[in-house]
């Protein structure tokens, strides 16, 4: 049998369809994401979120029988506030994001234990993949499908506010807009991907695609395009492993962008130096 009918056999399985479909999707439009929030030095904003979104999905699980796509409001509403805050406040953005990190998950574990919410904690902090079904699947398609069509058609407007706000709104761009906007979308993102990432590993898929990109491309086109690619075949891989060794999911997807991360660094340097 080659490798490739082995692949094949790995995602005959309808748990493993689901997933990659449902990760596939999810990791690209996090790594799309993830270009603008690094470049904007708003990085730490996707783990705050994810902090949110475990507070949001603690809530969700108490007041049955609400989705757990009921907490996009929720992280929606704290990454505007993060945003304005950070932007505005006297409270920096680092400080500010601690602050609400720990708060939501604080909250979200009284939360669970208050109403005796009968549910595995560490679905909630490390995700469940593997337990993902069709309507997760459609859910992640239509965020996903919707993010990415917004970026393509948008792309230029994009461009302009993540690398000089003044120019862009000289142009008629209404910044503060896609800025929020932006916003928004990672925490629908992150929402989304908490299911089967975890609220402590979920920031991975939009941090680790683009800081790889941007080891070797230093056009913002080529790290957009070399970011998508690497969050799919990352999550990929990182399926494949954890089928075939029974590791945690997004422990193993993490690690395998970790990989890709450092070898992408190393080839960089050695490319300079060439």
């Amino acid at each position: 049998m080659t490798l490739f009918d082995e692949i094949l056999r790995i995602f005959s399985f309808d748990f493993m369809k689901y997933a990659l479909l449902a990760g596939v999707l999810t990791s690209l439009s996090a790594a799309l994401l993830g270009v603008n929030l690094i470049l904007k030095r708003y990085s730490m904003i996707g783990d705050g979120l994810a902090h949110v979104g475990f507070g949001a999905f603690a809530l969700t699980a108490a007041v049955n029988p609400l989705p757990a796509w009921a907490a996009v409001p929720i992280v929606g509403i704290a990454a505007i506030l993060l945003l304005r805050v950070s932007q505005n406040g006297r409270i920096k953005g680092d400080a500010l994001i601690a602050v609400i990190s720990s708060g939501s998950l604080a909250a979200g574990l009284i939360l669970l234990y208050v109403f005796n919410v009968q549910s595995d904690i560490s679905r909630y902090m490390f995700g469940s993949i593997f337990a993902l079904d069709k309507n997760d699947v459609i859910t992640a398609a239509v965020f996903s499908g919707f993010i990415i069509i917004f970026y393509i058609i948008f792309y230029n407007k994009i461009f302009l506010v993540t690398f000089d706000e003044d120019f862009a709104h000289a142009c008629g761009i209404n910044v503060p807009r896609y800025n929020t906007l932006l916003a928004v979308l990672t925490a629908v993102i992150i929402v989304t991907g908490m299911r089967f990432m975890g609220a402590l590993l979920i920031s991975g898929l939009v941090i680790f695609p683009p800081l790889s990109a941007m080891r070797i491309f230093g056009s913002f086109k080529r790290v957009v395009i070399c970011s998508a690619v690497v969050s799919v075949i990352c999550f990929t891989a990182g399926l494949i492993f954890t089928f075939y060794f029974s590791l945690p999911p997004g422990a193993c997807i993490v690690m395998v962008n970790l990989f890709v991360f450092i070898l992408f660094t190393v080839f960089g340097k050695i490319r300079q130096k060439g």
